[in-house]
């Protein structure tokens, strides 16, 4: 089994089964706490996605996209909980 028949059979249906899963967890989230973990999983599994494609289709540019990704990823999620750090501090 070659390396690209390997991502194509393998890891992009897997990750397509994970993005489907945590747009599920998205929908129903019964808290905003599991709403933002899923979207943050979802930001993370999109990642995944990206370098998987960069990896078979040699073009390393599509790295740099997915750092940079990870980079907004991380930092939506600490503002997000410095938000919900202050709110709880104010009650």
């Amino acid at each position: 089994m070659s390396l690209n028949s390997y991502f194509d059979y393998v890891i992009l249906p897997i990750l397509t089964l994970s993005v489907i899963l945590a747009f599920i967890r998205l929908y129903k989230g019964p808290q905003i706490f599991d709403r933002v973990i899923a979207l943050d999983l979802i930001i993370t599994i999109g990642i995944g996605i990206i370098t998987v494609y960069s990896i078979r289709s040699a073009q390393e540019v599509f790295l740099d996209i997915a750092m940079i990704l990870a980079l907004i990823a991380f930092l939506g999620t600490i503002a997000f909980s410095f938000y919900l750090e202050k709110q709880n501090n104010d009650d």
